[in-house]
């Protein structure tokens, strides 16, 4: 379970898994982040491994915050939908004044016939 590998030409080549620890403790006591140190540690990469986790934390909160705005505009989306729903079946219920207008006028005709 190699999660690391070192190329002859000198490239790093990171398997990341995409579970994250949901606590500090756990994270640093995860075995892929335990190996990640061990690894470092031997080969003297620590200013490396730093832009590497700080490229990987940058991410992962820009993706956070996506899909935060994400969420948040579908339950606008949403909102919008309810208010439009509510607004036609308001109008469905008010019978129209043109509607009322004619209704009325009828009535009168059929009175004055009679």
């Amino acid at each position: 379970m190699e999660k690391v590998k070192v190329s002859t030409d000198g490239t790093i080549d990171f398997k990341t898994d995409q579970s994250i620890p949901t606590t500090a403790k756990r994270f640093r006591q995860s075995q892929e982040i335990e190996a990640f140190y061990r690894f470092v540690m031997e080969n003297d990469l620590r200013e490396e491994a730093l832009a590497i986790l700080s490229v990987i934390q940058e991410e992962r909160e820009a993706l956070r915050i996506f899909e935060k705005e994400e969420k948040k505009r579908e339950r606008q989306l949403a909102r919008k939908q309810a208010k439009e729903q509510e607004k036609l079946e308001q109008q469905k219920a008010k019978p129209s004044k043109k509607k009322a207008a004619k209704t009325a006028t009828k009535k009168k005709a059929a009175k004055k016939k009679k």
